[in-house]
């Protein structure tokens, strides 16, 4: 006879592992803010570009993907020096991208 199938704690472990994957992205655009320089903006500057770029055309788009692959292979003009940052987009200490302290663990 079949085991029967826990549907609860396979809905729990997905929801865990969704949690999971989210604080990891939240941690990684945190870093690339950083790592762009855009922490120098205020909340609202930031927030204002963001917008302005989500509104944008494609072509225009197109551009900024090209600058930022440029950025990430560490050859862009707009690639800041000590940013943590090398061609395979992950931190200089080669362990990929970290999230911030006191988040590690946290699902």
């Amino acid at each position: 006879m079949r085991k029967p199938r826990d549907f609860d704690a396979e809905l729990q472990a997905l929801t865990d592992k969704a949690k999971a994957l989210k604080t990891k992205k939240q941690g990684q655009l945190g870093e690339l803010v950083i790592a762009t320089g855009a922490d120098a903006l205020s909340i609202e500057q930031l927030a204002g570009a963001l917008l302005e770029a989500f509104a944008a055309e494609a072509a225009r788009k197109e551009a900024w993907r090209k600058s930022g692959a440029a950025f990430f292979r560490g050859d862009g003009a707009h690639t800041r020096k000590g940013a943590g940052w090398n061609a395979g987009g992950a931190s200089a200490s080669g362990a990929g991208p970290q999230p911030p302290s006191g988040e590690a663990g946290a699902v």
